[in-house]
């Protein structure tokens, strides 16, 4: 189960991260390198919208096994879904982006 209130934190951390950066690009990808699954929050009409930017494959893993796995987790806060998408895309290693 999600813990909205967790994700907003872990967001907020992640943004004064990002801040206080000289390569602020650098250090998004590394936040994105550091954890096992990172989701993109984002406003919406139903409050907050969330999207995988890595992970998906854990995710899926837990959802069909019904186990307690541990992960490593972070939360990047985006203004929309097509920013989330463009992030996801943006850090995907390049062999796997020419692959699909």
């Amino acid at each position: 189960m999600l813990d909205f209130d967790e994700l907003r934190e872990l967001a907020a951390d992640v943004r004064v991260f990002v801040d206080v950066a000289e390569d602020k690009a650098e250090a998004l990808r590394a936040v994105i390198a550091a954890y096992d699954v990172v989701l993109a929050i984002f406003p919406s009409a139903e409050g907050m919208g969330l999207h995988v930017i890595k992970g998906k494959e854990i995710l899926d893993r837990i959802a069909t096994s019904r186990t307690h796995a541990i992960y490593s987790h972070t939360a990047i806060a985006v203004p929309d879904l097509e920013h989330a998408k463009a992030l996801k895309y943006l850090t995907t290693p390049v062999a796997q982006r020419m692959a699909a």
